[in-house]
């Protein structure tokens, strides 16, 4: 079943109502099974789906039609950067589907709270095949999520759906290969699993105006073993989707989070779906904290610096501080590029570090009161101008 009546709703991959809202009003039923957009009616992905996360929109950008692969080692916050990227869909008229795929019970439900908190539900729907659940009906549950977002998709709006995850999926796909007697491949998984993957998150894409125009945009999450990204299912994600938000295990370690490693993740649809406001600000930033994070390993080695270094340093220890989030508080974009205008301006330069994000907060304060034309004028896709800049700073 597919349909408005789903939006809000938790169901299990055949549809059955999981939660006490009583029975679905389905608009069609579609196959679980769905040939993907032919090439000749998709368009390019040029519109932001923004997540609301500084360290992802800034550096690794995601487009509306886009398949951006989330991925890290257990208990690194993957789950967390999907959830958020649902929360800011708000007021956006994005539709969301969140698959919980070989998830346990507690994990789901967790999930479920938080998108009820932050009233995320009145736009996403949710499918569930828990850990519990027969390894057949965790087989069907991306591609069940993938054909409720293609409905909305045909309806020329805007989805997303998210896979988490597709380690688990590749998990219950190798068990039902074993059951018929299908024969290991590499790392034993089956040697069609790459096939699997492929034919659901090709169904992600963006339509032409004259085929609907409707988008749907695909965060699968996968899951490393010690920071092992060219395993077997990592690898072959990776070469399916458009980039990836990889989350290094170290740096949430450190309590840097969300713990994007800004070095090895990438978009390769990059700027051309990005708020052109972003594109004045990130080149430099992204090229100042790739020196900084090379120099910082230097500089724990106990090695003498020259002040030109220190001031590297200094200054990426202030874009770290920046890109600092807590949990579930999506961040407005045009916010996102006032904060980041400050901090390519020296801003925080006189600050001690600890000091940096409550002299966040008051900054988006002053943004707020002070310049909610610039804010909106990024907002609607402007440019930033140089007049922008100095009335920012």
């Amino acid at each position: 079943p597919v349909g408005e009546s789903l939006v809000g709703r938790v169901i299990d991959p055949l549809g059955r109502v999981l939660d006490r809202g009583g029975p679905l009003r389905p608009a069609a039923y579609y196959p679980v099974e769905r040939p993907a957009t032919p090439i000749v009616d998709r368009a390019p992905v040029t519109v932001p789906l923004q997540t609301g996360i500084k360290a992802v929109d800034a550096f690794v950008p995601v487009g509306r039609g886009q398949r951006e692969l989330i991925l890290g080692d257990r208990q690194t916050g993957k789950t967390s950067i999907a959830l958020d990227a649902i929360i800011n869909q708000a007021g956006t008229g994005v539709v969301c589907v969140y698959a919980a795929i070989g998830q346990r019970a507690s994990a789901v439900a967790h999930a479920l709270r938080s998108l009820r908190a932050n009233g995320a539900m009145a736009h996403t729907v949710v499918v569930v095949a828990g850990s519990d659940d027969p390894p057949g009906l965790q087989y069907l549950a991306p591609y069940a999520a993938a054909s409720i977002g293609e409905y909305f998709m045909e309806q020329g709006r805007d989805a997303l759906v998210v896979f988490d995850d597709l380690t688990k999926h590749a998990y219950a796909y190798r068990e039902l290969s074993l059951i018929l007697r299908r024969p290991p491949g590499r790392e034993a998984f089956p040697s069609d699993i790459f096939y699997a993957h492929s034919r659901l998150l090709e169904r992600a894409t963006a339509r032409r105006p004259d085929r609907g125009g409707g988008t749907l945009t695909a965060l699968p999450i996968a899951e490393t073993q010690a920071k092992n990204i060219s395993a077997y299912v990592p690898t072959n994600l990776i070469s399916i989707t458009d980039g990836q938000i990889y989350l290094d295990s170290d740096l949430f370690q450190k309590n840097i989070r969300p713990a994007v490693d800004i070095g090895l993740s990438v978009s390769r649809v990059g700027g051309k779906s990005q708020l052109r406001a972003y594109r004045a600000v990130v080149s430099n930033l992204k090229l100042a904290y790739s020196q900084f994070e090379e120099l910082e390993l230097f500089s724990r080695l106990g090695t003498r610096l020259d002040e030109h270094s220190e001031q590297v340093i200094r200054r990426g220890r202030e874009i770290r501080e920046i890109l600092r989030q807590p949990n579930l508080q999506p961040m407005p974009a045009a916010e996102q590029v006032g904060l980041l205008v400050a901090v390519t301006g020296g801003l925080f330069g006189e600050l001690p570090l600890e000091a940096i994000q409550g002299a966040e907060a008051r900054v988006r304060e002053r943004l707020r009161a002070e310049a909610a034309d610039i804010l909106a004028a990024i907002e609607a896709g402007a440019p930033l101008t140089d007049v922008h800049r100095e009335r920012l700073l």
